[in-house]
């Protein structure tokens, strides 16, 4: 059913959908939304969580595809249905008597009957000099996504404290030359290092002073004492937090793991608030944020059908 018009006078900016968040989960439910019909817009603020990354992987059908290429593609698909999309922030959104308000960092005011959230995440990165032109390419934080590409290579883990133990130990699916890296911190206790061993995992306790590397391409590991440790790929698991601060604005409930807690269809506990990709879920791999994008634009779509029936 075609939106409704409104009487707001700046009716050019009432939709029936705003999506925050142009990857594959904001597209993904803006494409099942203007199959519906529905006057959707998307704003995308052009930072993607794997924007420094060559390939895209482990997404059926667009494996190893550029993530840039495989956002210019969508929305090139995108063009024969009535969603609009601005390569601009927003800057603030606010709920009110059933209604989205959300202003864009140019100050410019759009209304809508409902919201998607698919804003994604941000990593935390190794504090490590030499990582910037090395990561998305040779250093990583995700094995699904890239440890097939890094098979068989000398492996470096990075984790400070005990963080990395487990990261370790998974990397052995991928490779059996496998270093855990604390960068100078030594809270490994005998049973971590006896399960270490175990599995033919190197410890390594120092300091690490810089990477180096060509190509994007990681070579070695300079650590405080001189040492020069050949590795070949680096993992590492810090953390996220999240890219926008819009749940939190909102009112959005949250995990203790920084994600926004979502039902079943990608409800928020905002009525007409949905959460679709990395922002909402700990499965942070793009096919599963494709997918939860599809879920939430069904769901939106089946609550406006409800809303507009007589």
């Amino acid at each position: 059913m075609i939106s409704r018009k409104s009487t707001n006078e700046n009716k050019q900016y009432m939709y029936d959908v705003i999506i925050t968040g142009g990857g594959p989960a904001g597209l993904s439910a803006a494409m099942l939304l203007g199959r519906s019909r529905r006057k959707v817009i998307v704003f995308d603020g052009g930072k993607p969580r794997n924007r420094w990354s060559d390939s895209m992987n482990g997404f059926l059908g667009n494996d190893g595809v550029n993530p840039n290429e495989f956002i210019r593609k969508a929305r090139t698909e995108l063009n024969r249905y009535p969603v609009e999309i601005k390569d601009v922030e927003v800057a603030s959104a606010t709920y009110s008597k059933g209604q989205f308000v959300v202003n864009d960092a140019d100050g410019n005011v759009y209304y809508g009957r409902k919201l998607l959230l698919a804003t994604g995440l941000k990593d935390n990165l190794p504090p490590l000099e030499g990582l910037e032109p090395l990561y998305g390419k040779s250093i990583h934080h995700c094995p699904y996504c890239d440890g097939w590409e890094s098979r068989d290579k000398a492996i470096a883990v990075y984790g400070i404290n005990r963080d990395g133990i487990g990261q370790a130990l998974a990397m052995k699916t991928w490779s059996d030359d496998v270093t855990l890296f604390t960068d100078g911190t030594k809270k490994l206790q005998r049973n971590d290092l006896e399960l270490l061993k175990r599995n033919e995992v190197q410890v390594c306790t120092d300091r690490i002073l810089r990477l180096e590397g060509a190509d994007g391409k990681l070579q070695y590991i300079v650590l405080s004492n001189g040492e020069k440790r050949a590795q070949q790929a680096l993992f590492f698991s810090m953390g996220t937090k999240q890219q926008s601060v819009l749940g939190e604005q909102l009112g959005c409930e949250f995990t203790s793991k920084g994600v926004i807690k979502t039902r079943r269809l990608q409800q928020s506990n905002i009525p007409g608030l949905f959460v679709a990709g990395d922002a909402a879920r700990d499965m942070q791999m793009v096919i599963v944020a494709a997918s939860e994008g599809a879920k939430a634009g069904v769901a939106i779509n089946m609550e406006l059908q409800l809303e507009d029936r007589k």
